[in-house]
């Protein structure tokens, strides 16, 4: 290995390792009787959205939550009055015999925090509002005086520091990336560097006063951010001989199936690398609902190993802090500039035009027109080739014989079915397809005597898949060697899952193998092979995937968070009220907070936000900019549609 290659990979190394499954190892920390990091297993936690003052409604809460299998109880405490009443809230649910460790949820208030840390095992702050108030300006700092600026911190924060070492509190400092301070904001930009270094100045005030029982969060609702500022974060430590366990979350990830697949997405790539010591996933949705998508997604890395070797990686890695996609020539609508495609196999045969209908085409046969959806398959796995026109944008794969078997008329470039062979039963001898042809093959099938051979071809697309249980690393490792040889050829990234899998599990596996290689850049179109989902499920999932990582935007974008104590009005009412009439604006992205804590910072995110400002009220973003105050919320929802008018996004819905 080169002095260069070997600096280069340290300067990406963020994981223990690559290719091999293994937990980074941290430090433990106790929160009550509940280890996180060490040698405890990854531990699932949830928030309460109860009012903090009504101590029973917070207790039934808790209790579902707990029974539901959450390991840790997050409350808020935006105010010394719900600070104090944790005690009542604690005692009440010791008295039931409930024993999960609370934490006390703090923004914007170190009074309140100072209060929680003597009655709970665990404070969470936010390093961007603890000591100070977001009003979005650029201030131009000198060393000097942005000094100045951490001694003002410092004086803030070292008190909740000492009582939490006094009581034997634990501490999350939780950075978010809607809620970065003006001074960070100003030296280091909106930026997952930000992210960390807003986090580090905190670190290092409590390590000053010998306090390490800390755990670390870096969470954004863009899964790619917050991807980049975990890996980023534990680099840094990594160089500053930190070992600190992480709390892993994407927030404001929505609901549904929008919400799981985008928790996935950045959780399970995370995990997948062995980074990870406890997890949240935040759903618009009853506290309850979030914790069996929590443990199925920490349930996949229990026997992860021991795995299939993959070849270590030595030459090259990806970068792991900077979004860029692998480059590639264009073949045919795949690859260079062109969005990731979507392929799919016909579970039924392909006997009329009506058969495309579940693949995203409908016919309108009084018209002899094609209606395409903005889900719809760009390639379609068949047997045989209809003897009816193929929709426009449709392209049939065909087994090779089947392919060649057809009359020469039909094989120009302008043809709708191309073929598709598998390397393992021979190359075909005869005609390529002058423009697309594919070629299925495994991750070990990847060697120098491929990469050549596809160098030779360049209309070749390789349909990349693997059979080993550390499938992502393996389809990774696998495109890196492309990447080493010089490849240029377009990958379909294939995922195929066992048919007894449940679909709540299916949706959350896929979305992290897919995820986590379209945040690295990897991957010009996926192909998920699964019997129990319907061509409908597939298809949802497969763009599901590709929106959650701003791959391919196929549909509106929800930033929704999951709604706490501070919430102002019924955010799961109001979320479905605004999908209801948004849904059809495509690559929209909304914004719905509950309170003003990280409303302004997720806005910069979002196309229109729409924010709880206080009872009944409701004020109105486009992007971080406020546009309207104290909308009656009886009217919010026609106001939020007036702003996207007046913004020129909005488009009528199709009757």
């Amino acid at each position: 290995m080169t002095d260069q290659t070997a600096a280069f990979l340290a300067a990406n190394a963020y994981a223990p390792s690559l290719t091999e499954y293994m937990r980074r190892q941290t430090r433990e920390v106790m929160v009550g009787h509940v280890g996180i990091g060490g040698a405890n297993p990854i531990r699932v936690q949830s928030m309460t959205t109860t009012d903090t003052m009504d101590t029973e409604a917070t207790v039934a809460q808790s209790i579902r939550m707990i029974e539901a299998g959450c390991e840790l109880v997050r409350i808020t405490a935006p105010s010394i009055n719900e600070a104090r009443n944790l005690e009542n809230i604690k005692r009440e649910l010791h008295a039931r015999g409930y024993k999960a460790p609370l934490v006390a949820d703090i923004h914007f208030t170190p009074n309140a925090a100072e209060v929680a840390a003597r009655i709970v095992e665990k404070v969470r702050i936010n390093p961007g509002n603890f000591a100070d108030k977001k009003k979005f300006e650029e201030i131009d700092y000198t060393d000097d005086s942005y000094e100045a600026e951490l001694e003002r911190i410092r004086a803030k924060f070292i008190p909740l520091v000492r009582i939490c070492k006094e009581y034997g509190t634990a501490m999350r400092i939780g950075t978010n990336h809607g809620s970065l301070s003006d001074r960070i904001m100003s030296r280091y930009g909106d930026s997952p560097l930000g992210m960390v270094e807003s986090a580090l100045e905190f670190l290092r005030i409590a390590e000053s006063e010998n306090y390490y029982n800390i755990v670390l969060s870096m969470k954004a609702s863009n899964t790619l951010v917050m991807v980049q500022a975990y890996r980023l974060l534990v680099n840094r430590m990594d160089a500053e001989g930190m070992n600190y366990p992480l709390h892993l979350g994407v927030t404001e990830a929505g609901d549904g199936e929008d919400g799981r697949i985008k928790s996935a997405v950045g959780i399970g790539t995370l995990l997948e690398d062995g980074l990870g010591d406890t997890i949240r996933v935040s759903l618009t949705e009853e506290p309850e609902a979030e914790l069996p998508v929590a443990r199925a997604i920490v349930a996949r890395y229990t026997h992860r190993a021991p795995h299939d070797p993959i070849p270590a990686i030595t030459n090259t890695a990806p970068n792991a802090y900077l979004h860029t996609r692998r480059t590639t020539h264009q073949t045919h609508n795949l690859g260079l500039i062109q969005v990731p495609r979507v392929m799919m196999r016909a579970n039924t045969p392909v006997t009329n035009e009506e058969s495309l209908t579940p693949y995203g085409y409908r016919y309108d046969r009084a018209l002899d027109k094609w209606h395409v959806a903005d889900q719809a398959a760009d390639f379609l796995v068949m047997e045989a080739a209809p003897e009816w026109a193929m929709p426009r944008g449709l392209m049939g794969v065909l087994p090779y014989e089947a392919w060649a078997s057809l009359n020469g008329a039909r094989l120009d470039e302008f043809a709708p079915w191309c073929p598709d062979f598998d390397r393992q039963t021979g190359l075909p001898l005869g005609q390529l397809h002058p423009t697309l042809n594919f070629l299925r093959t495994s991750d070990r099938a990847v060697d120098e005597g491929l990469c050549e051979w596809l160098k030779a071809f360049p209309t070749v697309v390789p349909v990349l898949y693997t059979t080993n249980q550390h499938a992502m690393p393996a389809l990774r490792r696998a495109m890196l060697t492309l990447v080493e040889h010089d490849v240029k050829n377009p990958v379909i990234i294939e995922r195929a899952y066992d048919n007894q899998m449940s679909h709540s599990d299916l949706q959350l596996y896929a979305a992290t193998d897919f995820g986590g290689l379209l945040l690295d850049g990897y991957g010009d179109g996926v192909f998920l092979e699964a019997a129990q989902l319907t061509s409908t499920e597939n298809l949802a999932l497969a763009f599901g995937s590709l929106q959650a990582t701003r791959s391919r935007i196929s549909k509106t974008e929800y930033i929704a968070c999951p709604s706490c104590g501070r919430t102002l009005f019924d955010l799961q009412e109001t979320t479905a009220k605004i999908r209801a009439v948004t849904s059809h604006l495509k690559g929209v992205k909304i914004g719905i907070m509950g309170c003003i804590v990280n409303g302004p910072g997720e806005m910069a995110d979002a196309d229109f936000g729409y924010v709880g400002s206080g009872p009944g009220k409701i004020t109105l973003y486009k992007g971080k900019e406020v546009v309207e105050k104290n909308v009656p919320e009886a009217r919010a929802v026609d106001a939020l549609i007036g702003l996207i008018r007046a913004s020129d996004r909005w488009v009528e819905p199709l009757a």
